[in-house]
């Protein structure tokens, strides 16, 4: 019987059999915390292995800062601090609050690589899936052993395949692909599964278009979406990676619980209304409403990469942003802010009065920009839009095409019209 991509990389990192619905123990790659519950994985080390040597390897242990960073209250400045001086007593690699988001750092630095295994403290850690490996956020306690043992329980999920049929068209973009799968499954629809995407549309989209599909796969109720590793992907690794690596594949003969077919070929650019992320419409049956926006959004793990922001800089060049609109840009990473400024492009996001902030997660939760308040109308490329996530206002999730549309006009609007 063939195998799936997850059942392989299963395979090549435990001792047990590997068959859905089976508990096994899976040897871990890499173990990471965040600063929203890295101080807590700290105090339970202390508290359950206080007098044992505390990590399994400490080359593969790593704390990223993304949540709110720099610190903007106390309780994240204590934890942060916390984690700074565990860090430096054990020797531990810390990516502070300069650097971004830890799962895209974790890519960027070479730690992930297609076919590894990877834990931490974000629950969008599948995210991935994008080159192949395998991702997971846990508990704090959970994540305090991989750290300690070098490994975790997991039950082998079964697998699910979706397969796109048609190709992306301008202006519609892998967010807008997302969503139209989102859209089909609903956000139940692959619950307790692992997806493998399949499609010429999947095999030609860029590193950023595959982050941005597989951060999505929680809102699709499944616990990780594979995208297979492409030549690109696999270079892109490899020229990162701290060891040698291999991608997997599945069989020919693998064996999927579920096949689903979305056909994109007349896909139009698409929205989440509130406060669902399944909530999904073309946004050209919003306009005759004249919604108008008070916020848009660009960043996120979703569409904080360059390819995402050079978006905006496009659309934006001479011109600005609606009055009475505010657009908020963050950057997934050190690396993709160094490219704007690079490139020059934070001159005409100045110019089109936008706000651009350091790289960091911003658009998900409180603390973090991209919140709203009572009555504010939010176009966000972030990928959750539940009822007080972000605030007590409203926020519709949508691509960096649609919420820069959107901030060119004021109100909801589709980039076919711009």
């Amino acid at each position: 019987m063939g195998q799936t991509i997850i059942e392989k990389i299963f395979a090549a990192h435990s001792k047990d059999d590997i068959k859905p619905g089976k508990i096994i123990w899976l040897d871990l790659d890499v173990r990471s915390a965040r600063d929203f519950g890295g101080a807590n994985v700290i105090a339970n080390l202390r508290k359950y292995y206080p007098n044992e040597e505390k990590l399994e390897n400490k080359a593969k242990t790593v704390f990223t800062f993304d949540t709110v960073v720099p610190a903007k209250n106390v309780g994240y400045a204590e934890n942060q601090q916390i984690i700074r001086d565990f860090a430096r007593e054990e020797g531990i690699r810390v990516f502070d609050s300069e650097w971004g988001i830890g799962s895209h750092i974790l890519i960027e630095e070479g730690y992930c690589v297609p076919g590894a295994t990877v834990v931490g403290t974000d629950s969008h850690l599948n995210i991935m899936g994008c080159i192949g490996a395998f991702g997971q956020g846990m508990g704090d306690q959970d994540i305090a052993f991989g750290m300690k043992a070098g490994k975790t329980w997991f039950e082998v999920p079964p697998t699910m395949k979706v397969i796109i049929e048609g190709e992306l068209q301008p202006p519609c973009s892998a967010k807008d692909l997302t969503l139209a799968i989102i859209r089909k499954l609903t956000s139940k629809g692959a619950l307790g599964k692992a997806i493998e995407f399949e499609g010429k549309a999947i095999e030609k989209l860029s590193f950023a278009g595959r982050i941005t599909l597989a951060s999505m796969v929680t809102e699709m109720g499944g616990i990780i979406g594979f995208i297979p590793p492409n030549e690109e992907i696999i270079s892109y690794s490899k020229a990162r990676a701290k060891s040698d690596f291999t991608p997997y594949f599945a069989d020919e003969d693998a064996k999927y619980v579920e096949e689903v077919v979305v056909d994109i070929s007349d896909l139009r650019p698409l929205i989440a209304k509130p406060y669902k992320p399944d909530n999904v419409v073309e946004v050209a049956s919003l306009e005759k409403e004249k919604i108008h926006v008070d916020s848009a959004f660009l960043g996120s793990c979703t569409n904080g990469r360059y390819e995402d922001i050079k978006v905006a800089v496009d659309m934006l060049k001479g011109i600005e942003v609606a009055k009475d609109t505010v657009m908020k840009i963050v950057p997934a990473t050190r690396r993709v802010l160094g490219d704007l400024i690079k490139n020059g492009d934070l001159q005409v996001l100045f110019e089109a009065r936008t706000v651009v902030s350091n790289p960091g997660c911003a658009g998900c939760a409180s603390g973090q920009i991209g919140m709203t308040g009572k009555g504010e109308v939010q176009v966000s490329t972030g990928n959750r839009n539940f009822k007080g996530k972000q605030g007590s206002g409203m926020t519709y999730l949508c691509s960096p095409e649609t919420v820069t549309a959107s901030a060119i006009t004021g109100y909801i609007t589709s980039p076919e019209n711009i």
